[in-house]
């Protein structure tokens, strides 16, 4: 199976000059944490909600609001270009690692499309359950956490999302994109002053994604594919028969199944 067949070819991109309120927007618009930045018709970058929190939440971008900045300014220059030829299980190895996943499709030096885990979804098949792949030892915050210790979290152990538990059930979700979004608020609603202490002090309750779709361990891969391409999420967590958490699955445990059913 080649690259071309499975390529998203309508792809959302910014110029490197527009301002990142603009890339924000699209974003929540087109409910997507990942836009290839532009330059002369050429790829220069790509803007995640990661590389966002991180110009939002940095002591020396405090005081400057979104519509000031860039998309040059925010973009990760280091991304691995791919060929519509090349073959899909050529790129397995680099989607199924945590991190930039966003694979750009170059075709005569120019964009042509981009592969995520999303597009790869649809090709996890098989009857194993989730049970068998699942993440046992799942990072999670409570809604009372401070949102700058859950960041520390997500990027210390370079995963995206987080369950957040209350009495041991899960009650939302939280990943860069809510926390970019929330930072973003804080610089356009308070003054220099007062932006270093609303951003320490904001609680994941108050920026967190519910509710959170859950499941049990006894579906199949095949069955949580579905369960995320239909509500377009990441990954879900796991429950027992009283509703506590016990896993988590993520896009990145189907698809590291790809390398053995393609």
């Amino acid at each position: 199976m080649k690259i071309k067949e499975i390529m998203t070819k309508e792809v959302i991109t910014v110029s490197k000059n527009d301002d990142l309120k603009y890339v924000m927007d699209l974003m929540e618009k087109h409910n997507i944490s990942k836009i290839p930045v532009m330059d002369d018709g050429k790829l220069v970058g790509i803007v995640t909600d990661t590389t966002i929190a991180d110009k939002l939440g940095s002591m020396k971008n405090r005081g400057v609001p979104a519509s000031r900045m860039h998309a040059s300014t925010v973009m990760d220059k280091n991304f691995e270009a791919i060929y519509p030829e090349m073959d899909v299980k050529e790129i397995l190895q680099t989607v199924g690692k945590p991190g930039l996943t966003m694979l750009p499709v170059i075709g005569n030096d120019m964009l042509v499309g981009v592969v995520t885990k999303a597009d790869l979804l649809p090709f996890v098949k098989g009857n194993k359950k989730v049970r068998e792949i699942m993440t046992t030892n799942v990072y999670h915050v409570r809604p009372d956490d401070r949102v700058i210790h859950a960041r520390r979290i997500l990027f210390d152990n370079d995963i995206a999302r987080l369950p957040v538990v209350e009495d041991g059930k899960v009650v939302g979700m939280l990943s860069d994109k809510e926390i970019s979004f929330a930072f973003s608020d804080i610089k356009k609603s308070y003054s220099l002053g007062q932006q270093n202490h609303h951003i320490r002090e904001l609680l994941v309750k108050d920026v967190m994604k519910t509710p959170a779709i859950v499941s049990d361990g006894d579906i199949t891969v095949e069955e949580a594919a579905k369960i995320m391409m239909e509500n377009e999420i990441g990954c879900i967590p796991i429950v027992n028969k009283d509703e506590k958490i016990e896993g988590i699955v993520t896009r990145t445990d189907l698809v590291r199944l790809l390398t053995d059913i393609l």
